[in-house]
């Protein structure tokens, strides 16, 4: 907490983007639900506080779409965050992030403070966490597809490729970022995705990555490993009502745009 303030007072910010957390992908959540729990807890106080008794004019806060409830109907939307327990596998890290909700509301009833957070879909894009472990599944993907190629062995992918999710390119999102930051005026949180009928399978998405990466090995699923939720269809239709002309960067360019970053970067990629 002293060195969040610290920060704050040194710098001044007007307005915050608050990305800070501890993050992983579902076989680390399942390890360390406690961990998801405490720390991020402690971020998002640490952070929303600050900027509080700083006087920041504007703060906006990441959430995730594995916050929503496990049992709810489909597709979700900003309305059912709290409507009953998210999904076992990474409960500590859902119900943290579920918090800063909580706080942004009590931020604006108690003290006026314009204190939101945007819920975006499974991010990827260059810089990011390329970790087969512990990373997100399509950066994860690509580190294997890599791999597999270089050594000529089959490609594994953990669980039967059957769950479904949106993804987002880093890049729209950040585009997304500013807007919230510039133009969005809710304490309410807002989901940023693409559409429902963009939802793929694991598999698919695999399959576009070894595309992209010119892998001519073969494919074979780990049925012993977990899916996880099998899918959280997101509604974008509070964006579409706001942005209803935002144009998403196609699934298949992301990926291959991503891939090449990772490929021309690989000796220095966090991995």
């Amino acid at each position: 907490a002293s060195e969040t303030k610290a920060l704050f007072e040194k710098h001044k910010p007007t307005h915050v983007i608050h990305l800070a957390a501890m993050v992983g992908g579902l076989f680390k959540n399942i390890r360390y639900n406690l961990d998801f729990w405490r720390r991020n807890i402690h971020i998002n106080d640490n952070v929303l506080h600050s900027a509080y008794e700083m006087g920041v004019q504007k703060v906006v806060s990441c959430l995730s779409t594995c916050i929503f409830p496990d049992k709810t109907t489909y597709p979700i939307d900003e309305s059912m965050i709290h409507n009953g327990p998210p999904h076992i596998s990474n409960f500590g890290y859902s119900y943290a992030k579920r918090m800063i909700d909580i706080q942004n509301r009590g931020y604006f009833e108690q003290h006026g403070c314009r204190f939101t957070a945007v819920i975006p879909t499974n991010v990827f894009g260059p810089h990011d966490n390329f970790n087969i472990e512990d990373g997100h599944v399509l950066p994860g993907l690509i580190h294997k597809v890599y791999l597999a190629k270089q050594n000529g062995s089959p490609l594994t992918i953990w669980g039967t490729g059957k769950p479904r999710r949106q993804f987002i390119y880093s890049l729209d999102l950040a585009r997304l970022f500013l807007w919230v930051l510039r133009e969005y005026d809710e304490v309410e949180p807002i989901i940023l995705s693409v559409g429902e009928e963009d939802e793929v399978s694991i598999r698919e998405a695999a399959e576009v990555i070894v595309e992209a990466m010119d892998f001519g090995g073969e494919l074979v699923f780990d049925t012993t490993k977990a899916d996880g939720q099998f899918k959280k269809t997101a509604s974008n239709a509070k964006l579409r009502r706001y942005l209803p002309t935002f144009q998403f960067t196609p699934f298949r360019q992301a990926v291959k745009e991503t891939c090449t970053w990772f490929t021309t970067n690989y000796a220095n990629a966090r991995k």
